[in-house]
């Protein structure tokens, strides 16, 4: 009886995963195509097909192919490791607002590229990887320092609140000693991917690819853990190592996109969120549908931020900050800790 009543629980989700992943991946097509078309030069299907297809030297070339593809396909990749990046942090947290940015995984990773960008500029084509080490680095410190026989989730959390607020007054050291270099640190901080080439678009790939596919075997491990310690430990699961396991790639994944766009936060704490309430709790659907949802909202709200103040642009940071800031407090109001894994 008790499989009738799940398979009948799953049966509106059955339905609903369906529908869902149709409306993301048209959705995708639909905001890329959006993107291309919407700026501070209007261009219709024709112009952005000739600017594709047209001569290299022409300025709809330059436009479509220079400026707003590579753009669209950064904002992709980004969106979809934040968004797993958060996803999987949550899952191994057992927490719905747990993020790499709160926790401070994305400040470590966001304080290597600091040093870099204004200690270290001749190492820039680093970058990526200097991200990532810091990112690493901060969540083996959170790590190592909540272990108590043990990593209790709530020492991880509380640890890593308090390694945020460090890391961020030392990047705020950094700038106030170094105040002569900060003006180019400072659109960074704020997070965005103006200004992206083929040549970052075609790197961001080659790392943000792989770690995208390797998260998918983070899922096993994440509906294990959610069985609960002692449970997972009875069926002969090693606990500990497939929570480090998936810290590692939840890093790596946050690393990814820090590098490239800077501190744009919410994004990871969002989308998987809303994909839970939407498909349910199964990380087999709430992972990749997480990384669709990423990429299509962080290329939606980007073009947004471009676009529609005009003759400003605005950096996609700023404005996630201002739409995921009341979505954060609307999660504590519907008392965010548990509720989204029950």
């Amino acid at each position: 009886m008790s499989s009738v009543r799940k398979e009948k629980a799953e049966h509106p989700f059955r339905r609903r995963r369906v529908l869902v992943f149709g409306f993301l991946v048209a959705a995708i097509v639909l905001v890329a195509l959006y993107s291309t078309i919407t700026g501070s030069v209007k261009l219709d299907i024709g112009q952005v097909l000739e600017g594709i297809l047209g001569a290299k030297d022409s300025t709809l070339h330059t436009i479509v192919w220079d400026l707003r593809l590579p753009r669209i396909i950064v904002g992709l990749i980004v969106g979809m490791c934040l968004a797993v990046s958060g996803a999987i942090m949550q899952g191994v947290m057992k927490n719905p607002l747990a993020d790499p940015g709160i926790i401070g995984v994305s400040a470590g990773a966001a304080l290597m590229a600091v040093i870099i960008m204004i200690l270290l500029p001749q190492y820039i084509l680093l970058l990526p990887l200097a991200a990532f080490i810091g990112g690493f680095l901060t969540a083996m410190l959170i790590y190592a320092l909540a272990w108590q026989g043990g990593s209790s989730i709530a020492r991880i959390i509380l640890v890593g609140v308090a390694i945020n607020a460090v890391i961020g007054a030392s990047m705020s050291a950094i700038m106030l000693l170094y105040s002569d270099r900060v003006q180019a640190v400072l659109p960074w901080m704020a997070g965005g991917i103006s200004g992206v080439t083929w040549d970052q678009a075609k790197l961001l790939s080659i790392y943000g690819i792989p770690a995208l596919i390797l998260s998918l075997f983070a899922i096993k491990h994440i509906k294990i853990l959610n069985l609960g310690d002692e449970i997972a430990k009875l069926l002969g699961h090693n606990v500990e190592r497939s929570r480090f396991f998936l810290i590692v790639i939840s890093t790596f994944l946050a690393g990814i996109a820090v590098s490239v766009s800077g501190l744009i936060g919410f994004i990871g704490l969002v989308i998987p969120h809303i994909m839970r309430m939407i498909v349910g709790n199964d990380y087999r659907y709430v992972l990749p549908f997480s990384a669709l949802a990423g990429g299509m909202f962080l290329v939606l709200t980007d073009t947004i931020a471009r676009s529609w103040f005009d003759p400003i642009e605005l950096p996609v940071g700023l404005l996630l900050a201002f739409l995921g800031g009341p979505f954060f407090l609307y999660i504590l109001q519907k008392g965010g800790k548990t509720s989204a894994f029950n």
